[in-house]
């Protein structure tokens, strides 16, 4: 059975500098504190493994998502200069990935279409 789901989902990888973890980590709690205040942002969070770093975030819908791109932008720039981005991967159905490709196309991003699957309401 096809989903109804909407929500887009992004996952970048990151590879931070030599010696920048910690000015990196301090721009993750900004990250943070700003997408705290988007109400269709379903969860966000950084994960770590040495230097390695992984943004795990979902937005209701495609708008969603811009919005954030929006409100981080500066912050997104900063890290770029601490960091590289190694891998760029968005989820979501078909209709949803459309409304993303030229404003992530600079990214290079890999789009996963999701055909099928639940989501369950809380």
């Amino acid at each position: 059975m096809p989903t109804q789901d909407r929500v887009v989902s992004i996952h970048p990888y990151l590879r931070v500098f030599d010696g920048k973890m910690d000015e990196f980590k301090s721009l993750c709690e900004q990250f943070v504190s700003v997408t705290a205040q988007e109400p269709k942002c379903l969860y966000y969070g950084f994960s770590f493994s040495e230097n390695n770093v992984h943004c795990r975030e979902a937005y209701e819908d495609a708008e969603a998502l811009l919005v954030h791109l929006t409100n981080v932008e500066a912050l997104l720039n900063q890290a770029l200069q601490l960091s590289q981005l190694t891998r760029l991967e968005v989820h979501g159905v078909a209709e949803e990935l459309s409304k993303l490709t030229e404003r992530l196309s600079p990214l290079a991003p890999t789009y996963f279409t999701l055909e099928y699957g639940i989501r369950r309401f809380s």
